[in-house]
């Protein structure tokens, strides 16, 4: 950098320097525009400089910046983990510590029940309906027996997404359960609030929310998969909620444990003897309904439901999946009693909390790297779960959304063959992928293959739009449509690896654009040849250069006609017309293309675009011979009659059968109603 762009630039970096006095000295020292335009392009050269060097600065330092990136990964994830450890430690520090206490409460609350057997209980009721009054539809809240207040009072609830606040709320907090009331706008009488939620306290658990000013005072409570935010008015009511909230839990998880275990299943008792027959039926029937009781007292069924709590919270859906089957394996064989259908509803509401976890990780919303195995996870649960036919739907939308959003990525390069090779890389591989995944993860499940070939038919659409969109609305030639589509039948060929064959679904889909394609150019080639016929001399064609006519023949050995030799002459001369040999190649060239292009159903699209086109020369030699006067002339208007009728026809004829594997019927009756013959210079009839 010059001395003068070294000055400007420890100016502009100073402590001190104020852009306004610098703009208005260099006004009172400049001469005119020019001196400010040339401090301008000073300081703009800077700028660019300056952002060169940061740039420079950013690729020096680009691995560092990503290994630096990957080590806070890392640490963020152990982290992660010591919170998970030091958690759960803290969790079985204070089970302990509740059952070393619990010893004592229990002495104590039987003492206090001894001396006042059910004032505190009536006196708890009696406060909870005096409150529940104030609640519009909260009258049927006390049908539950032994239910009671334990703490309200009121609270702000947020919006859990902006933190905004949405309403002002009273909670009612009591030893089974939680009620959320709003408050009415317009109070009737006594009536303050309005009924909103209840909140069993076994469904929901509360986290406290990290003061964030003006955000604060604030604790969360989840609900899978739904969660809602309330403000106290301060840190201590706060605090009160968070204790009282967490004890009144503890509380009746305590007491649904010592209520399990002090009911003992009752042994059948031998009845006496009767003479009275109604006495014994009514004596027998107890003692069936304890025959059929289920031992239901084992350790891993009583914390079963918490056990599938804690494995969807740490997303162990396989764990979550062998509790449940280990239960039903269990229950398999045992009667159906009340207490087996309370546990089977406790364990259905779990299973439903998996599904609605396992269906959003195969929802299109989740991140769709890492490809179909990456689905295997959720997939497999479900399948183990008995929902196949969902799995199934969820398993081919997920991959439709990552196939469609791999093509909308996929930059439209400026050769379009390039870009037609990605695409086919990119769908065919990802199409191969999905059927191994699916035959892999429903191999047992055969019923499920139908939706597989419905959904890759649905896919192909997909695919065809955007390689019509590139290849024929860009109205690309017709030797690049050809390459294109050679290459996207070669890719659907792969398939038939894994006994997939879409090859009739792609040309199905591609005949309609093909079909206009080969029509457009069939007329391109028709108006270029009755523009040459109009100009036409009739002149051997002179290609002044040896190198010209050994490249000539090389293109026509290239089209097929090995006896192009016989009608060169001496020199650099071509015993025939320009337009003939120009029509040859054309007429060949889109005869090779239209075979790369060909499949049955544009078996005669492409015969009459041929027969079109030679029926267009024919037509031109046979008004030339029936016009012509000269003698020599007409003789080498016949000469290329015959080479067309006698070598390129035939040649035309044979390739087509080669590229078809049928003869071509209307090309050969063509060639028969068009034979020439050897005609006297003087007549004026040409054909037969």
């Amino acid at each position: 950098m010059s001395e003068t762009g070294n000055r400007l630039r420890k100016l502009l970096e100073s402590q001190n320097f104020d852009p306004q006095n610098h703009v208005k000295q260099l006004s009172q020292q400049s001469d005119g525009d020019r001196d400010l335009q040339e401090h301008r392009q000073k300081i703009q050269n800077l700028a660019d400089e300056t952002a060169q060097n940061l740039k420079k600065n950013v690729y020096k330092n680009y691995r560092q910046f990503i290994e630096t990136a990957k080590e806070i990964s890392y640490l963020e994830s152990e982290m992660y983990q010591l919170s998970h450890i030091l958690t759960e430690q803290k969790s079985i520090m204070e089970s302990i510590t509740q059952a070393l206490i619990s010893t004592d409460k229990d002495e104590t609350s039987k003492e206090m029940q001894a001396a006042f057997p059910k004032e505190t209980e009536e006196l708890k009721q009696r406060t909870l309906t005096s409150l529940l009054e104030k609640v519009e539809g909260g009258k049927n809240i006390m049908d539950t027996p032994g239910r009671h207040l334990v703490y309200n009072g009121d609270l702000v609830e947020f919006d859990v997404d902006n933190m905004s606040p949405i309403q002002k709320v009273h909670a009612f907090l009591m030893n089974d359960c939680l009620l959320i009331a709003t408050w009415l706008p317009n109070r009737r009488g006594t009536v303050k609030y309005k009924y909103n939620a209840l909140y069993d306290l076994e469904s929901f658990a509360v986290v406290n929310v990290k003061d964030n000013p003006p955000m604060k005072d604030m604790f969360k409570i989840l609900m899978f998969p739904d969660s809602r935010i309330f403000q106290a008015e301060n840190s201590k009511i706060k605090k009160e909620w968070l204790e009282i909230l967490d004890e009144t839990k503890k509380n009746k998880v305590t007491k649904d444990r010592h209520k399990k275990e002090e009911e003992v299943p009752v042994s059948p008792v031998r009845a006496e003897v009767s003479t009275n027959p109604f006495d014994q039926e009514e004596e027998q029937q107890p003692a069936g309904e304890v025959e059929e009781s289920v031992d239901l007292s084992l350790e891993w069924i009583q914390e079963l439901p918490e056990d599938l709590d804690v494995c969807i919270a740490q997303r162990d859906f396989e764990g979550a999946v062998d509790l449940v089957d280990k239960l039903n394996e269990y229950l398999k064989e045992q009667p159906v009693n009340q207490r087996v259908k309370e546990l089977r509803l406790k364990v259905e509401e779990r299973l439903r909390q998996l599904t609605e976890v396992l269906v959003f990780e195969l929802s299109p919303d989740r991140s769709l790297r890492g490809g179909p195995k990456a689905t295997r996870r959720a997939v497999c649960q479900l399948i183990r779960l008995g929902q196949s036919t969902k799995a199934c739907e969820l398993f081919l939308k997920n991959r439709a959304a990552a196939v469609q959003t791999a093509i909308r990525q996929l930059r439209i390069e400026g050769a379009t063959l390039l870009y037609i090779h990605k695409l086919c890389n990119i769908f065919f591989t990802s199409l191969l992928e999905t059927a191994k995944e699916f035959e892999m993860d429903f191999a047992g499940n055969t019923g499920c293959y139908s939706a597989f070939v419905v959904w890759s038919k649905t896919t192909m659409r997909m695919f065809v739009d955007a390689f019509s969109k590139q290849v024929f609305d860009s109205k690309e030639s017709l030797s690049t449509a050809a390459e294109c589509v050679k290459k996207a039948k070669e890719h659907c060929q792969q398939l038939t690896e894994i006994g997939l064959d879409l090859t009739f679904t792609l040309q199905s889909l591609l005949v309609k654009d093909i079909k206009a394609a080969l029509q457009s150019y069939n007329d391109i080639i028709i108006e270029a040849t009755k523009h040459r016929n109009s100009e036409e001399m009739w002149r051997k064609m002179n290609l002044m250069t040896p190198e010209a006519l050994t490249k000539l023949k090389d293109e026509m050995r290239s089209c097929g006609i090995a006896s192009f030799d016989q009608y060169t002459g001496d020199d650099c001369w071509v015993n025939l017309s320009y337009t003939i040999v120009a029509f040859t190649k054309q007429m060949m060239s889109f005869l090779e293309e239209g075979l790369k292009l060909y499949f049955p159903e544009l078996h005669m699209v492409l015969l009459e675009s041929l027969r079109e086109i030679i029926l267009v020369a024919v037509q031109h030699v046979d008004y030339s011979l029936r016009c012509e006067q000269d003698p020599e002339k007409k003789a080498f208007i016949m000469q290329n009659a015959s080479f067309l009728h006698d070598t390129v026809l035939p040649v035309v004829e044979r390739r087509f059968e080669e590229g078809v594997g049928k003869p071509a019927k209307q090309l050969q009756d063509l060639r028969k109603s068009t034979r020439p013959v050897r005609i006297n210079p003087d007549s004026t009839t040409s054909m037969v």
